[in-house]
């Protein structure tokens, strides 16, 4: 670890410290413009000292760290935390990352049946998460339900 008056770039700062799992990956952020100190995009040779704000953009989300220490190689994670203070807003949800229903290749269109078993399992997963509870599962959803016909 460095002193405090010291410096160092900031692609290499932000691979110490675990915010990027590759070198090349906070280059390529830095050269990309998704990387800023203290409201400037910055490229990857920029330094960075202690109080620093640096804001990396990564994979739709934000991160905002408060540099403490100077680092030049990589750290254990438990070493990294000290190293920053992080000031990001929390994870979205995942219920706003809920993966969207596919087809599998070569099925063609959804039939009439198919689309409202789909449209029903929908409204299952929005009742119970308005209702603050985990989504029910497909086997829960179909318990009780019967066709018109009586099947």
């Amino acid at each position: 670890m460095a002193g405090e008056g010291e410096s160092v770039r900031v692609d290499l700062w932000i691979w110490s410290v675990r915010l990027v799992k590759t070198r090349s990956m906070a280059t390529d952020a830095c050269r990309g413009g998704h990387v800023r100190v203290n409201d400037v995009r910055v490229k990857p040779a920029a330094t960075v000292r202690p109080g620093d704000e640096v804001r990396v953009r990564l994979d739709g989300r934000e991160r905002i760290v408060v540099v403490r220490k100077i680092v030049r190689k990589r750290v254990g994670a438990p070493a990294a935390a000290e190293c920053l203070l992080d000031k990001s807003p929390p994870p979205p949800p995942r219920e706003a990352l809920m993966p969207v229903a596919r087809r599998e290749r070569g099925a063609g269109r959804p039939t009439k049946r198919d689309r409202r078993e789909l449209d029903r399992l929908r409204r299952v997963h929005a009742r119970a998460t308005a209702a603050g509870a985990e989504p029910a599962g497909p086997e829960s959803a179909e318990a009780g339900f019967t066709e018109p016909d009586g099947r």
